[in-house]
């Protein structure tokens, strides 16, 4: 098994940022501009997403050619009009007749509670972000569509600590299989190789709670909006995949969320995987196997994004706090 570095170690695939300076928010996009095989699965009660009937294993189009992340909630939707813009002026899309339509699905995390609400992503962002786009190594933590991220808002946003963006690749007999995935979790992240709760829910003193014990103690989560958190990414491969088995794949990947995220998929939380395959290897994988390196990687994606986050006023980043946990 051979450790890579980040989502660009699946070949054919770029990774762009736009980090607004007015708030903390911003967008990420992930292009594939020769497109892919995608699929989706949601999970969360409360998503905000854009094209993800098109990719039902029945429905048509099979392939896409970006997929976003942002911040700004439904409004960072938007954000996905530049990403069309972008592509279209290259020549990139679906063609239809004489016309060309790029494919852009997306999904948005809720980020309003930080800052002036009325600055969200929009089309010059998802633009903005396309121009950033390389296949190399991308920022990780407090960037893009991590900007505006906070995780442990069980009992309320006044006790969270900052999330961010975070990738992860492995690669394991000639096959990758990458994440990216963007931590805005009403619950607690947590390493799933031993134990440690890394950020989530404090305590009045600042400590670490630890949100599943302290309810289990008895200790009643805070009333919270629906659609007031999110964790959102894509897991990717080189792998030869058609469109049902990358819906299976982005359903697997969720055990990753699972794993590093407690709790997760709640009311409130608009949970979305997406996949992609590009099939760049020229070979066809077994999905037991994929599905198992899909949710280790999206598990290492959500540890890397709070370990890379960097604090705002009110909301530490785990590298700032002591991960001792009240009693």
């Amino acid at each position: 098994m051979a450790i890579e570095t980040d989502i660009t170690a699946v070949a054919g695939l770029k990774v762009g940022h736009f980090t607004d300076t007015r708030r903390p928010t911003g967008c990420t996009v992930i292009l594939c501009e020769q497109g892919m095989v995608a699929g989706v699965d949601v999970r969360g009660a409360a998503p905000g997403t854009r094209e993800t009937d098109l990719l039902r294993p029945e429905n048509t189009v099979d392939r896409v050619h970006a997929i976003l992340l942002s911040g700004g909630s439904a409004f960072g939707l938007d954000a996905a009009s530049g990403v069309m813009r972008w592509l279209a002026e290259r020549g990139h899309g679906l063609r239809v007749g004489l016309a060309c339509v790029p494919i852009v699905p997306a999904a948005v995390l809720f980020d309003l509670w930080l800052g002036d609400p009325g600055v969200t992503p929009d089309a010059d962002a998802g633009y903005a972000a396309c121009e950033a786009a390389r296949a190399a190594p991308p920022a990780q933590g407090s960037v893009g569509a991590g900007s505006g991220a906070s995780v442990g808002k069980l009992f309320g946003p006044e006790r969270a600590m900052k999330g961010g963006i975070g990738t992860a690749a492995v690669c394991v007999d000639g096959i990758t299989v990458a994440a990216m995935v963007a931590v805005n979790a009403v619950g607690d992240v947590i390493d799933p190789a031993t134990g440690q709760l890394l950020a989530g829910a404090r305590d009045a003193q600042g400590r670490l709670l630890g949100s599943a014990q302290a309810m289990l103690h008895g200790r009643l989560p805070a009333r919270l909006l629906n659609g007031s958190a999110t964790t959102i990414g894509v897991v990717a491969t080189d792998a030869m995949l058609g469109k049902a088995q990358a819906c299976k794949l982005a359903q697997m990947s969720h055990d990753g969320l699972a794993r590093s995220i407690n709790p997760v998929h709640t009311p409130s939380d608009g949970d979305v995987m997406f996949a992609l395959a590009s099939g760049g290897s020229g070979r066809s994988a077994d999905l037991t196997l994929l599905g198992t390196l899909a949710a280790e990687v999206t598990a290492q994606a959500v540890l890397n994004a709070v370990r890379h986050a960097v604090g705002l006023p009110g909301l530490p980043a785990a590298a700032e706090l002591s991960a001792t946990i009240a009693p």
